[in-house]
């Protein structure tokens, strides 16, 4: 019954539609068919010759078995007739506006924003229905605490680029509370060829409120996300996932729930409240290792903004 209402829940909000997820690690065509693996996820606006918007994110995944007796699984969906894969990850993400060596306050464009969080979560895949829930919860801080600055000043002292001068009129430090729930659903299939699903989400909390409705095809030589069967060692494809996004609310963008002194943030009304979203990358995994490459583009999210687009890659081994 829990499933029934969340996945309700789920469904009723895809009439609105959410901010786009970074550092996404939970679409079907990312699964690896192990109860245990790391994978390092690294995005950058630099792959798309742009440094603005979502400038930077990382993430550092654990699924284990041994995870099963995190005590926080306790608030994460559970399906009696699925597989499960336990996890944890370090998540971090970073936004600038275009102008990043000016002091000043870039009015009409992106905050500076950063946030660090730890996620902890649960896939069930469930075979018979060829379904996957996903449920997930993070918690952290956005603002200075976050050291976005450092590691942006830090890596581009490094790269010879322009020095970043106005973290000082970045987002706040606030509390970051959030719970995730995905839901995907395969509707046709040409074994080890191709494949076409939807997904649905939901995000609640201090970071994002939103709801996503998308659909993902693979192509290529690959095993079945939904099965749990490895029937390919080799496997090399495609993706594609076309999405629309409703903005609830976006801390990145309007200051932190809790802590309101940011020296600027977008207003309310600016917000895009339907913002579209593609996702299109190359995976190719074996027995043991994983690599991906990915590419985004999205819509402007807020009313004086612009479209923006950002590349990503992601590796990984199981153990």
């Amino acid at each position: 019954m829990k499933n029934q209402l969340f996945l309700f829940i789920i469904t009723a909000c895809t009439a609105f539609n959410t901010t786009a997820q970074k550092v996404d690690a939970f679409s079907s065509y990312h699964k690896i068919n192990d109860t245990s693996y790391f994978r390092f996820h690294y995005d950058n606006d630099y792959f798309t010759s742009t440094d603005e918007n979502y400038t930077q994110g990382y993430s550092f995944e654990i699924v284990l078995d041994a995870l099963r007796k995190n005590p926080l699984n306790t608030f994460l969906l559970n399906d009696a007739n699925a597989s499960q894969q336990y996890g944890l990850s370090l998540d971090h993400i970073g936004y600038t506006p275009f102008t990043i060596g000016s002091p000043d306050v870039q009015y009409g464009d992106r905050p500076f924003a950063s946030a660090i969080m730890l996620k902890s979560f649960k896939i069930n895949t469930n075979e018979d229905k060829k379904s996957r829930l996903i449920s997930a919860l993070r918690f952290g801080l956005i603002g200075p605490g976050a050291f976005g600055k450092e590691m942006q000043v830090g890596i581009h002292e490094a790269t010879g680029n322009t020095i970043p001068q106005g973290w000082q009129n970045q987002i706040k430090n606030d509390a970051v509370l959030n719970y995730e729930v995905i839901y995907q659903k395969e509707i046709f299939e040409i074994p080890h060829y191709f494949s076409l699903q939807y997904e649905a989400s939901a995000n609640v909390g201090t970071l994002n409120t939103n709801a996503s409705v998308g659909v993902v095809a693979m192509a290529g030589l690959f095993n079945n996300p939904f099965l749990n069967t490895n029937q390919r060692r080799f496997q090399v494809y495609i993706y594609s996932k076309p999405q629309v996004n409703f903005v609830g609310y976006d801390a990145t963008l309007q200051g932190g729930l809790f802590n309101r002194k940011s020296p600027y943030t977008i207003g309310s009304s600016d917000i895009e409240r339907l913002v579209g979203q593609h996702s299109f990358g190359l995976i190719i995994q074996t027995k043991t290792l994983y690599f991906e490459y990915t590419s985004t583009d999205i819509t402007r999210e807020f009313a004086s903004g612009i479209s923006a687009s950002w590349g990503g890659i992601k590796v990984g081994f199981t153990f």
